[in-house]
């Protein structure tokens, strides 16, 4: 049986905007709400998620110029605090992998891969990632276990990188927490969300390409015609600037709102008419879980990743062609006609943290 003196850290870039980093959050706070040891390993802690790292968890900043650099720091971390397993993700997997070669000391390494590899390498152009296929099929073997957040992630990482698929298994992310519903329930204040007002149109994600907001803009631009609406989409990014212009462009600027970096989106959430998920590409897309949970209804594109999955080949929300604004304007109208419910608990109990925890500590501490 293991006991509380049991350690077990997660090594992440820093705690940046990123679904990713909100999940290994919750872990770690799980985690460390059961009695163990519990430390959060950043290469360097900056993010607008520090303010959210749990009580109990302890932070270690590397303070690596970058994740590459952080690799004798983070070698020296494990052979000095000798955890009992490391839980790493995104590029922080090779990090994490070849401190281990230089580190000596046993413990068990579960490296986590949080999107499809084929469409980040496909739309990032630098080096890194044009390498990171090879990199990863080299390797992620070396890891004691490959953890897919989705099947699709899954068969991705097994058709992009060469990694067999016995050796890949698919744990969902810890979305559903104990406080989510309460964080909902938080007053809202934006004037948008008063009575008589227009129904809104809800997005979450970083302004990226990835999120394709521009496709939401161009597809809201046509719902505008039939009716009155709001958009307002949360998040911050290198393509804000992109993103006014084309609402100048289509004089909407009455209507959208580009709201930055929200630290609770939940109550936006649960109050808003239509929640929408415009992405080219996803690994399990964290926002579209806690939507799903808290009753919004819900439009997705059906694209490489996890929406698919999350909605049951679309029981729980409306899938569409990604990159298709006529196709998603015509969603989102149709499902603004839909009333919100209060979520079947089969919609969403894969993705709540005991049922998650539960896989990821057998793995962590070597009971499977």
């Amino acid at each position: 049986m293991k006991t509380s003196q049991e350690r077990v850290a997660f090594f992440l870039p820093g705690l940046y905007e990123g679904g990713t980093e909100r999940i290994i959050l919750n872990l770690a706070k799980g985690i460390s709400g059961r009695g163990y040891n519990v430390d959060l390993v950043l290469a360097r802690a900056e993010g607008p998620y520090m303010s959210q790292v749990p009580d109990g968890v302890r932070l270690i900043d590397l303070k690596a110029p970058r994740v590459l650099g952080s690799v004798p720091a983070l070698a020296k971390y494990l052979r000095y605090e000798r955890p009992t397993a490391l839980l790493s993700a995104m590029f922080a997997n090779v990090i994490a992998l070849w401190a281990r070669c230089l580190c000596g000391v046993p413990y068990r390494l579960i490296i986590t891969e949080h999107n499809t590899l084929s469409s980040v390498v496909k739309n990032k152009k630098d080096l890194r990632w044009q390498l990171y296929p090879k990199l990863a099929r080299y390797f992620y073997p070396l890891a004691d276990h490959i953890i897919a957040v989705s099947n699709d992630v899954a068969r991705d990482l097994t058709m992009s990188a060469g990694i067999p698929k016995n050796l890949i298994q698919v744990i969902y992310n810890p979305v559903v927490t104990p406080d989510l519903l309460e964080k909902s329930k938080e007053p809202l204040e934006h004037p948008w969300f008063k009575n008589g007002e227009p129904p809104v149109i809800l997005a979450v994600g970083r302004l990226t390409d990835q999120k394709a907001f521009d496709v939401l803009i161009q597809a809201f631009s046509h719902v505008r015609k039939n009716r009155p609406a709001h958009l307002l989409i949360l998040g911050e990014g290198e393509n804000r600037s992109a993103l006014q212009s084309l609402i100048d462009q289509y004089r909407l600027g009455q209507d959208i709102n580009l709201m930055g970096f929200v630290q609770n989106p939940y109550p936006y959430m649960a109050h808003s008419s239509l929640f929408v998920l415009p992405s080219r590409w996803e690994g399990l897309p964290t926002v579209l879980i806690e939507a799903l949970y808290l009753g919004a209804p819900i439009v997705a594109t059906d694209c490489p990743g996890g929406s698919r999955e999350i909605l049951q080949d679309g029981r729980f929300g409306r899938l569409v062609s990604v990159d298709d604004p006529v196709v998603l304007a015509e969603a989102m109208e149709k499902s603004m006609n839909d009333r919100h419910s209060f979520p079947s608990k089969q919609s969403w109990e894969f993705f709540s943290l005991d049922f998650v925890m539960d896989r990821y500590l057998n793995l962590l501490l070597g009971d499977s």
